[in-house]
Order: C-alpha cells, then structure tokens, then sequence
C-alpha cells in the first residue's frame, strides 16, 4: 500500500476506535458510559414458528461520518437473529428487495435440499421464497447468509447474513447463561478494507482471490472497537466467523481461560478448558467466560495461512499487501463489567448433554483434494463487481475439488440415505475451510493426529490444512435438481469453482 493509504487507515481506524470508547491498542476499558453497545436485534420464532426477513440495500457508517454501500436483512447491513425451536416445521419468508438475484442458505441446518437455499435456489429481485424448515437438530448456533454461484463473496462481504439459533428452552437447566443479550452474547465477526474516502469497499486483485479477500479492520457485528457490558459471572459467547478469508485466532488479554461447550452442530458432552481458539470462515464456538475477575478484551493474532501439504515458501504469501494492522496482535472485542448486571451463572457446568452418538461402520471412502488449478486470465468473474464499488480483476484464478471447477449441472456425487462414510479431504497448497450442506460429520484426525479442541464435537465446517479425516452421515435428502454443496468456505475459493454438489437419496 501507499504511504498515503496507510496514514489514512490509522487515523480513520483509531478515530473510529476512539469514538467507540476504546483507550487504545491495548483496549484499556472506559467509563461504562462511554462502551457502546454491539448488538443485533432479534427475531423469537420460537413461539409463533414463523419468520420474515427482507434482503435491502442501504449505507451503512463503518467509519465515522462515510457512508458506504451495504446490503442486510430487514436493516442495512447483516440480518436479525432469528431463535426456532427444535421439533416443529418453521414456516420462513424470504424477500428480496436488493435488486439482484440472491439466494439464503441456511449455514448448519439439516434441512432437505429443496431447503437449503444452494445456488439452485435463486431470489430474482422482487420475489419472495416460501420454505418451510423441518427443524429436527439439538440446541446450535447457525447461520444464513447469501449464497448465489460467482456472487456469495460479494455479497456476504455487502452484509447478507445473519445468525440462526436452535433453542429448545432448556439452558437454565443445564446451568446455562440464557439471558439472550446479557449473559448470552452473538458476536459475528468479520474485516472490512477501506478506500482513501473511507468507505468500504470490495475489490479483489489476484492475490486476494489467490489467498482469500482480508480487510484492514475486524468488525463485530457490523461495528469496529466494539464492547460489550457483562455480568461479573459467567457469560456466554457465541460467535460465528462471517468473514470473507480470515482465521481469527483468539484469545484473552489477560490469558485468562475459558470453557468451549459447543461447536458448530451444537453442545459438547462436557466443556474444555482452552485459553486459546481459533475459527476460521464458516465456524462457529460457544465459550463459557467468567468475568467475576473483571474487564477483558477478546484479542485475535494476525491472519495465519497454512499450507497445506505443498509449502509454496512463502512466495504468493508474500504478494499480499498487508498493512500493519495485520502483522501484530489486535482487539476484537471488548467486555467491560457492568455492576447493575447480576450474575446468574457463576460457575462451569461439569458436563453437558452434548450427543456423542456412535457414526457405525462407514459404508464408504471418498476423497477429495481442493485444487489451485491456475490463472484463469480475462476477466475475472461475474462476482467480483457491481457492489461496494468493486471493480473487475485483470484475472482470476481457478479453484476445483479433485481437477474440475464447480459446474451446475454436473453431480460429483450419490449417496445413500442413512449412510455413514469417509471422506479425506486434503488441501494441496494452503489452508482452507471445507463446509459440506445437509449434514454433520465428526472430525476423526487431522494429518494423522487427534483433531483439535475445536473440532471435537459435531462439525459441519473444518480448516483442512495439510489433510482431514470425516465421518459424514447422512440423513436429510437432496435430489438433483435441488442438491446439497460441498465448498470451500474462503468465498473467493468458493466462487471461483471449489465446490461440488451431491445427492442423497
């Protein structure tokens, strides 16, 4: 970057910071007069078993007194939390008031494929889509956000997402924070790249598109320096990686612990004492934090790429231009104890109800490797212009799974109903996050070792760096004209053709 651009972003980034109350790099904490709050308004189906949301463009002030271009459900710029419960069909409305065509899967929810939401879902511009959820899963925090073949990056990058709970109302009993927005916090995080106007904007060069598209400032939901007032207890944390590429690799201030109790699919059988998680795109983590000790600041070290089986010394690493922000440790929220809170939780349950259920013997192995397949010159994709003022790359590169670039009217596989198998996904040239719709598959290694913290419970997204070892089951079905994905969750990758789609019948 200029010398320009980089004065631009610190003063644009530390006066955003300073209006949001932080007292600087560290996140020292504030009167609680000055902590705004980063919340996102709520939308409880759990009664009425129906909801509505309308996809809108609008603007959106990331930094202070800039409008920038932004899309949203029902606001702006991101989308309501919606809460379902479990057992009950829930009917949804989806309006499309953008004036593109969009689709909105349901990121997580075992759903039929004429469900789903995939690219073979669209919303023209002024239409309205009518699914009715079976929503048939334990407890979880999900997602949903846009997800049209060539145009998800941009799109979810503009804003369309939003958090989706499954909540069977049985928190309390399981010794639970579940004061939604007090004890129970949603925090999606993302990165924003601005121009030399302050806006943002969404315009990738090749090395974006190689290594996935980062911006210069981390955002929780939609806000930079954001905090939060909290009990002096326990306080739960669910949080979602909604960014395009970033891996958030998090921890406290302080290093003081914390207790993972769920994963993507939901609750574990009993939480893990970690004091540091990392969540790459597509992920989602729930932690148990006890703030009795006081005012803490969630921190995250720079984005780290892995890569994968082939190390590429750092070659294409070294194209991106990274600003400083990027290169040392940086806030990412801070919580600041607000004494008119009471503390309901003050102590770690010992265990959960997290199923561990027995997978049985997988009817068969399939693999897949994530392919660079190379430079795809003249012109680049569809995606990658026409909104927040992006504008078109001189050339993009391909992406495949096993040698061949997504394809929409090409199955890459069949499977069974009721089956279980294995799939050993591999990632040649770096790290990526591979999500597969419709189901949910235990993690049984990574590279030949136990998996991670963060992948032992129920998955549906797992950073495959180097190669991952899945047992999948497969419950819900998909036909041909409505399958289910498979991709990687670096939207870039995604859009450029690391995807595949498969029935189950």
């Amino acid at each position: 970057m200029s010398q320009n651009r980089r004065q631009f972003l610190r003063s644009s980034v530390a006066s955003a910071l300073c209006l949001a109350g932080w007292g600087g790099a560290g996140g020292g904490a504030r009167a609680l007069a000055a902590v705004p709050e980063a919340p996102l308004p709520v939308i409880d189906a759990t009664t009425t078993n129906a909801f509505e949301i309308t996809a809108v463009a609008g603007e959106t002030e990331f930094m202070p007194g800039v409008p920038s271009r932004t899309l949203g459900f029902n606001r702006p710029y991101l989308g309501p939390v919606i809460r379902v419960r479990p057992g009950v069909d829930v009917a949804a409305t989806v309006v499309n008031r953008t004036g593109v065509p969009i689709s909105v899967h349901w990121h997580g929810l075992l759903v039929p494929g004429n469900v789903d939401g995939g690219p073979h879902q669209p919303i023209p511009a002024g239409e309205t889509w009518r699914p009715v959820l079976p929503v048939a899963q334990p407890p979880a925090t999900l997602w949903y956000h846009a997800h049209t073949h060539g145009e998800t990056a941009p799109r979810v990058y503009a804003g369309l997402a939003g958090v989706l709970i499954v909540d069977d109302g049985k928190d309390r009993g399981r010794g639970l924070p579940a004061r939604f927005g007090v004890d129970d916090l949603v925090l999606v995080l993302q990165d924003k790249r601005f121009d030399a106007a302050g806006e943002a904007v969404y315009r990738p060069g090749d090395a974006d598109l190689m290594h996935g598209f980062l911006g210069e400032v981390a955002m929780v939901n939609g806000q930079p320096g954001a905090r939060f007032a909290v009990p002096a207890g326990m306080v739960r944390l669910r949080l979602l990686n909604g960014a395009n590429a970033r891996n958030f690799d998090l921890s406290f201030s302080d290093a003081r612990p914390f207790a993972l109790i769920a994963t993507d699919q939901g609750l574990l059988p009993r939480p893990l004492t970690l004091t540091r998680l990392r969540l790459t795109p597509g992920e989602r983590a729930e932690l148990l934090v006890d703030f009795a000790g006081g005012d803490a600041t969630l921190v995250s070290a720079p984005h780290a790429e892995t890569r994968g089986m082939m190390p590429m010394g750092g070659m294409m690493h070294d194209m991106l231009p990274l600003p400083e922000t990027f290169t040392a440790p940086f806030p990412v929220a801070a919580f600041v104890v607000d004494p008119s809170l009471s503390a309901e939780v003050s102590t770690t349950p010992a265990a959960l109800d997290g199923e561990a259920d027995d997978l049985g013997t997988p009817t068969a192995t399939r693999r897949f490797v994530l392919d660079d397949m190379g430079m795809m010159m003249g012109g680049g994709m569809a995606g990658m212009k026409g909104m927040m003022g992006q504008g078109e790359a001189a050339g993009a590169m391909a992406f495949g799974i096993n040698g061949q670039a997504f394809a929409m009217d090409r199955l890459d596989a069949d499977v069974a109903r009721g089956s279980t198998e294995r799939w050993i996904v591999s990632g040649m040239m770096m790290g990526h996050p591979f999500h597969v719709h419709g189901v949910r598959f235990r993690v049984v290694s990574e590279n030949g070792a136990p998996p991670r913290a963060e992948n032992s419970g129920w998955k549906d997204t797992v950073f495959v760096e180097g190669e991952a070892e899945l047992l999948v089951h497969f419950d819900q079905p998909a036909s041909a004209t409505y399958p289910f994905m498979f991709h990687c969750h670096i939207l870039e990758h995604e859009d450029l053709g690391m995807m595949g789609q498969f029935t189950v019948s």
